[in-house]
């Protein structure tokens, strides 16, 4: 199979689909790889890197567009629409419930768009979303850190506080991947934290390995309402796999919130749960409204690229191998969990979270495939 990896173009992102050494192995099960030049740059891979492992460097995004498989990090953008064709596989990171134009484009070119982030495991579990979940969930405690800071339009409140002060509040909406990993930075941080879920079971996960350095509540307007206010930081960690994020804060309780305090929206790039945020870029992270400072950068984890790309690329390089080694409908047939990371196929809408965000007819992929 010929395989495409392109230059990622979203505002500062760094990552790339592909690591030098999952090059090799693709090259070494025979495929073509074409890479664009620069395409690593951002994560510290030069060009001569990729020639080495096997790849054939390309010129232009056009090029390694022509391939029978794009393999990317984040979902295509306006300008790289035109590159789209019926039969590309698109295997990337996409979050369609939070994007119509996109979705409706891959309708269109009858693109079979495959979703890092709806790839399941056999456990129902999202193997591939889980370690930008992780870097993101971290990060979330860091930049709101950051943000708390007098210069950088906070309240002046310091996480650890001191002898004789009180401790930053964290406040974590939702207790997954991305909420145990702010929870652990926080009470790294020496924070008073609060995570609010609904699974008793997964609440129970979390005083297991966090004692009683964590306060687990059942997430319920009333609570969230009263830990919302009373916080210095808010981060929102809330995760419906291949459906649009529920808002779960409000304009009216942001309102409420002390000037000064912060939001972190981690699940921004699936719509945010909290009312009042808006996707931002690493160009310009932060905005206030409300006399509350908002961090809603949707590629969080593009800031760390070394890191990211390498984690990335742990996880997704196995299902890119056997989508090239067996070609993408005999995967999807045999493995139920990869063909849960189909959201488009052919013209058609195959997962139900987007087709109910748009208003689209839904089609189960098994009938396509009989």
């Amino acid at each position: 199979m010929r395989i495409g990896v392109p230059k990622e173009i979203k505002v500062r992102e760094y990552r790339v689909g592909a690591q030098p050494a999952g090059v090799r192995q693709l090259v070494a099960a025979g495929h073509e790889v074409l890479v664009e030049r620069g395409a690593g740059v951002g994560s510290g891979f030069s060009d001569d890197d990729y020639r080495r492992a096997g790849a054939a460097l390309v010129e232009s995004a056009a090029d390694a567009w022509a391939a029978e498989m794009v393999i990317k990090v984040k979902e295509p953008i306006e300008s790289e629409y035109e590159l789209l064709r019926p039969g590309l596989i698109v295997y990337t990171y996409l979050h369609l419930a939070a994007d119509e134009a996109l979705t409706r484009c891959l309708l269109e070119r009858q693109v079979r768009a495959i979703a890092y982030e709806t790839v399941t495991d056999r456990m129902g579990n999202l193997p591939l979303l889980r370690p930008m979940s992780e870097i993101a969930g971290r990060m979330s405690v860091q930049v709101g850190a950051s943000c708390l800071q007098r210069e950088h339009g906070g309240k002046g409140v310091l996480l650890s506080g001191v002898a004789g002060t009180r401790k930053g509040r964290v406040a974590i909406i939702g207790g997954g991947t991305v909420g145990a990993a702010a929870a652990r930075i926080a009470i790294g941080l020496g924070a008073e934290v609060t995570v609010l879920d609904v699974n008793m079971d997964r609440m129970a996960y979390l005083e297991d390995i966090f004692g009683s350095e964590v306060e687990t509540l059942y997430s319920n307007s009333e609570t969230i309402e009263e830990k919302t206010r009373s916080a210095d930081l808010v981060v929102g960690a809330v995760l419906v796999p291949g459906g649009a994020a529920p808002k779960l804060i409000d304009e009216e309780l942001v309102k409420q919130m002390d000037p000064g305090s912060v939001v972190v929206d981690v699940a921004v790039d699936q719509g945010g749960c909290i009312e009042t945020c808006r996707p931002t870029t690493h160009e310009e992270p932060t905005y206030r409204m409300h006399d509350i400072v908002h961090y809603c950068v949707a590629n969080m984890p593009g800031a760390v690229p070394r890191t990211s790309t390498y984690a990335l690329t742990n996880v997704t390089l196995r299902p890119a191998l056997e989508i090239a080694n067996r070609g993408v409908e005999a995967v999807v047939r045999s493995s139920p969990e990869l063909a849960n990371g189909v959201n488009t196929w052919d013209g058609a809408c195959t997962t139900a979270g987007v087709a109910e965000a748009h208003g689209l007819d839904f089609v189960d992929l098994a009938s396509l495939l009989a």
